[in-house]
């Protein structure tokens, strides 16, 4: 049976009467998608139509998602708000604090015990307010609630980008931070701006080398990494159902890459297929009974231009495989054009590491068919060139992948099976030799290719492609390698060809595990301590944050003016700094680090204004800090593009930067900065960006008079003595200002949870 059953048969209960009450109001068919929003208002039932990418809208999710590097900041704010226990049903999953470096098994031994503080701290908080928890090797977030939780025609919001990868199983599934998840665990509405919607039509069939991830490299190539902000991206068509759900669950997962809110698909045999398999026959069973409401109104497949904002065709019959980066994962380039495109742009052409695995690509069938490949490296007597590594999805997944021989097929050809976790694809990699910061390539079957994501070396040239092309390319070791059409030479001195992979959507004798590593929360828990020790380096109770005296902003001094490409990977970094995830003072000594100054083209470089001379970012903002200084960040387009992490706006905030000015935001990070307590502001007109000066002192002369839709003043004072004055526009409701007013969201319902 299920998890949460009842809840899930109540949301099913309310369908049809809010569906219909949906589609009387805006007196149209519904998407799949307006039908899941419509039906989640934390209101009940619709009173208007809701405009797209304008109004705010409250939802009552039906569920969360925490992984353990996130959890740990949110379940701390949750701490503070004045409640007993969750108010939805809640899970907390360990899989970012695991290393990969020897193997699963010492890995894991080796993460129990070197972050033993953080997970007992989680195990403990978990038990007391009524959480789930998921032990370290239990599996990925993603993969787990996908196994698990995900039904269709649900809402969930989790502590990750890629809680997106849900959507593969028909839900809206949103990656926000914790603050979010903490508003909706403290039973208070959570608020998103309505989104806009892309149809996405699927013609055709997936054949050969082609699979469900160059869907979503195709997609990535014609959206960039920003063109789905603000939108739900919704699949639909026979290509789409000829599709499996776990692959359906790699296209949704990678929405995140395009800047999409979230990317479902309509309810299908394929989604029954895989509830019926993991286990849950009574969610099938449910979701059959309101099968017409899972998916879109037969008018908007059959006229998609007209009830969606852009619409987006695909024909899988003529879909080449892809593979994009580095750096980016929207660089998009055919494998049978990659030759061409690798020699002009210079990139090594020898591959050292094939990965396999991460949320993304990390099924049984994701397995089964990389492991066609490889079994045919044993068989043809090929020599592997590149070194191999596999993060199978669950313990689930990797137990039934090991009953089956397919992980074994892999140790023939030397790979290492790391843990059950994120591992090399967040940078939780001890990757032998990248202190070196060599120029080399990998390819993966990861979402993300950032510089220095992986392993920490700006030389790693990272490509994402499927998890069959992976492993082709690994054991040519060659970035160049097309196996559609080269060959290679065996240990005999023989030409031979890899044929197309085959796999198997689902496990021919069904999926097995002896212990999936879920520990139940006691029905009581008012009697369990969560101990934080006050000389903790790992882990820090936290204090709020100062509310705004309401006066203008006067005398701000530039910290930095980050130019080009500023995601939360260069805002605040993975890999080693997971460790202080949950102690904000520590993990502030990466603020920024990683952004490029663009007055020298440095990373952690700036000038302090108070002295003259440079130093780290963290350690200039430290001492504006102790001046009373507050400071300004300048940025680019599309800034905070990346992970949900909210520590990026945590730890700014905590160091004393009071403003965020950019081009444009990222949806996530946006939110993240409103929730706590900055202000985060675009320039009326982007050109101004080339105005700001490396001495440069900021006051915002109307800022006393915040108000939703009206324009901020930026007087710009240089060095010189002269100045510039700008506007900036902010999207900033009532509810949100109140946020700024309070100094963090936080604030605002310990507030209102003590009256």
């Amino acid at each position: 049976m299920a998890f949460d059953i009842e809840m899930i048969k109540g949301v099913y209960a309310r369908l049809e009467n809010r569906v219909a009450q949906a589609r009387e109001l805006t007196e149209k068919p519904l998407t799949a998608s307006e039908k899941i929003l419509y039906a989640h208002l934390w209101d009940g039932k619709a009173t208007k139509p809701f405009t797209r990418g304008k109004d705010y809208v409250d939802f009552a999710p039906d569920r969360i998602a925490c992984q353990d590097a996130t959890a740990q900041m949110a379940l701390l704010q949750f701490m503070q708000a004045g409640k007993a226990k969750v108010a939805v049903p809640t899970t907390v999953h360990c899989d970012h604090l695991i290393q990969a470096k020897e193997g699963a098994k010492q890995d894991l031994k080796s993460a129990n015990s070197t972050s033993a503080e953080v997970f007992d701290f989680l195990e403990s908080v978990s038990d007391k307010y009524g959480i789930g928890f998921w032990k370290p090797g239990a599996g990925i977030i993603h993969q787990v609630v996908l196994e698990n939780y995900a039904f269709p025609g649900g809402m969930m919001i989790g502590t990750d980008s890629h809680t997106v990868n849900a959507g593969g199983l028909g839900m809206l599934a949103i990656g926000v931070g914790g603050a979010d998840a903490v508003d909706v665990m403290a039973d208070m509405p959570w608020e998103l701006k309505f989104p806009k919607l892309i149809g996405v039509k699927l013609t055709g069939k997936l054949n050969g080398w082609t699979a469900p991830k160059d869907v979503i490299l195709k997609v990535a190539g014609i959206l960039t990494v920003k063109g789905g902000t603000g939108a739900i991206i919704e699949y639909f068509g026979d290509g789409a159902k000829a599709m499996s759900c776990t692959g359906k669950g790699t296209i949704c997962n990678m929405g995140a890459e395009v800047g999409a809110t979230t990317s479902t698909f309509g309810y299908d045999d394929s989604m029954e297929r895989y509830l019926r398999s993991t286990g849950r026959d009574d969610v099938a069973d449910a979701a059959n009974q309101v099968r017409q409401h899972l998916t879109a109104d037969p008018e908007v497949y059959a006229d998609p231009a007209a009830y969606f904002d852009e619409v987006i065709e695909i024909d899988l019959d003529t879909l080449s495989p892809h593979i994009n980066g580095p750096f980016t994962p929207d660089l998009a380039t055919p494998v049978n054009q990659m030759s061409k495109v690798a020699k002009e742009n210079g990139w090594p052409l020898q591959v050292e590491w094939g990965l396999i695995g991460s949320c993304t690509n990390s099924s049984y069938e994701d397995l089964s068919r990389a492991a066609s490949i490889a079994k045919q490296a044993v068989d043809k007597k090929l020599i592997t060139k590149a070194e191999f590594g596999i993060n199978p999805g669950s313990e689930q997944v990797r137990y039934t992948a090991e009953r089956d021989g397919l992980l074994g097929i892999f140790e023939d050809l030397n790979a290492k099976i790391f843990t059950n976790a994120c591992g090399p694809c967040i940078g939780q990699w001890a990757r032998e030799g990248a202190d070196k910061q060599e120029r080399n390539s990998i390819v993966h079957s990861f979402n993300r290719n950032f510089s220095k994501r992986a392993d920490g070396n700006p030389n790693t040239h990272a490509f994402v492609a499927s998890p069959e092309m992976v492993a082709a390319v690994a054991i040519s070791g060659r970035l160049d390698f097309n196996p559609m059409t080269d060959v290679l030479i065996n240990q005999e001195g023989e030409e031979v060809k890899l044929d197309p992979p085959t796999g198997l959507e689902l496990p021919p004798r069904g999926f097995d595990v002896e212990d999936n590593g879920y520990l139940a929360p006691q029905e009581d828990g008012s009697s369990v301590n969560v101990v934080v020790k006050d000389d903790s380096e790992r882990l820090q109770l936290l204090t709020p944050f100062a509310p705004w005296n309401g006066q203008n902003l006067i005398g701000a001094k530039l910290l930095i003016k980050a130019q080009g490409k500023c995601t939360t990977d260069h805002i605040s970094m993975a890999g080693p700094w997971l460790r202080f995830r949950g102690h904000l003072d520590n993990i502030s000594n990466n603020c920024l680090i990683g952004a490029v100054n663009a007055f020298n083209e440095k990373t952690n470089f700036v000038k302090n204004q108070l002295t003259g001379n440079y130093g780290g970012v963290p350690d200039v903002q430290r001492q504006y800090k102790a001046a009373g200084i507050e400071t300004v960040v300048v940025g680019d387009h599309n800034y905070g593009e990346g992970s949900s992490r909210e520590h990026a706006a945590m730890e700014p905030r905590h160091l004393g930067v009071k403003v965020v000015l950019v081009k444009s935001f990222a949806r996530i990070h946006e939110t993240n900065l409103k929730k706590q307590g900055m202000l985060g502001i675009t320039f009326a007109n982007e050109a101004d960006y080339d105005l700001i000066q490396e001495d440069d002192t900021f006051n915002f002369t109307d800022l006393s008079a915040f108000a939703p839709g009206k324009t901020i003043t930026v007087e710009i004072i240089h060095a010189d003595g002269s100045s510039d004055t700008i506007q900036a526009n902010h999207t900033y409701n009532q509810q949100q200002i109140e946020w700024f007013k309070e100094g963090s969201a936080l604030n605002l319902i310990k507030k209102q949870n003590a009256v």
